[in-house]
């Protein structure tokens, strides 16, 4: 039954390289973002100043879109800014620095100046990429402070920002959150359990929100990634670990939301077919992935790839 199980995963594996090359098949059948859906949009962002939030804040800009863009390091927010080119950008790019561990009292004076930048018409989209990810670990090296520094930005003040701004949302009858959650909230992820929690929670949350709200005019599109390779991890990463680039991460979670998605999957091999496998053939999923967990934690403390085939034969490829 086992070996069943592998020959099907390995099928699976083989008929995506061909159908897909980025993301699910809903995803890659939306060629092109709907521009009309961006331009002139206010868009806040996030963790804007590095890595996926400062790429989309570039891509955004470039499609038309009212910026708000946000972090804690308000120095690296004004590089990001000046560095934008497009229609509102980057004179009319708003600056707020936000820190997500601040408290609700701080978070709610946040909406409050988000919301009067652009007063004619208010958020239209709040994109949470903002995120905590500590190196991975053993579920038994797990700290109390390294549980609560994850779910203080994860969860628990995403949660309290979105809290905030839903209410003025609802009073224009329209407003869009885009989350960039991870493949960690879809599967198990040996080796991150607090960050895979929090992801988790995440998706539980948002896509919970939509359904009570959607008739209201409130719409949610979940973005998990699997590996994506940014400025901040390429000098880390492991050669063999193959990743989709910022860039078209990006890219695709535009199209994402401008088509208006639920949810949308964005990884290169193997990690979508996990995805699918556990998504809709669970025993088969969560079999593989008990098949990798011990092995993906002895290659990250090697040094090595903890996205490759090889982990379902325990060989660890150090850096």
């Amino acid at each position: 039954m086992l070996v069943l199980f592998l020959c099907l995963f390995l099928l699976l594996l083989f008929l995506f390289k061909f159908i897909t090359a980025y993301g699910d098949f809903t995803l890659m059948s939306k060629k092109q973002p709907k521009l009309e859906k961006i331009e002139d949009k206010v868009v806040w962002i996030t963790g804007a100043s590095r890595g996926i939030g400062e790429i989309l804040a570039k891509q955004l800009a470039s499609l038309g879109a009212k910026l708000i863009i946000s972090a804690r390091d308000e120095a690296e927010l004004n590089r990001v800014k000046s560095q934008l080119k497009g229609k509102h950008a980057p004179d009319k790019v708003k600056i707020l620095k936000l820190d997500l561990t601040s408290g609700e009292d701080a978070l709610r004076e946040a909406v409050d100046l988000a919301e009067c930048f652009f007063p004619e018409s208010g958020i239209d989209y709040m994109i949470h990429n903002a995120a905590f990810e500590r190196p991975k670990t053993s579920v038994l090296d797990v700290t109390e402070d390294g549980l609560k520094a994850t779910f203080d930005v994860n969860v628990i003040g995403t949660i309290t920002l979105t809290r905030l701004l839903t209410p003025f949302m609802l009073k224009r009858g329209k407003g869009h959150f885009v989350v960039m959650s991870s493949a960690a909230g879809k599967t198990p992820a040996p080796g991150q359990a607090v960050y895979s929690a929090s992801k988790f929670a995440l998706n539980g949350y948002f896509h919970s929100l939509r359904s009570e709200l959607c008739q209201k005019g409130i719409q949610v599109t979940v973005v998990c990634p699997g590996p994506i390779e940014t400025k901040n991890n390429a000098g880390s990463r492991v050669p063999s670990e193959k990743r989709v680039s910022a860039e078209k991460c990006a890219e695709l979670t535009i199209i994402a939301a401008t088509h208006g998605l639920k949810e949308a999957w964005i990884s290169y091999q193997p990690v979508l077919a996990v995805m699918y496998l556990v998504q809709y053939m669970p025993t088969i999923g969560y079999w593989l992935m008990d098949k990798v967990g011990k092995n993906r934690v002895e290659a990250a403390e090697q040094k090595g790839s903890t996205y490759s085939l090889s982990l379902l034969l325990g060989k660890n490829k150090a850096a």
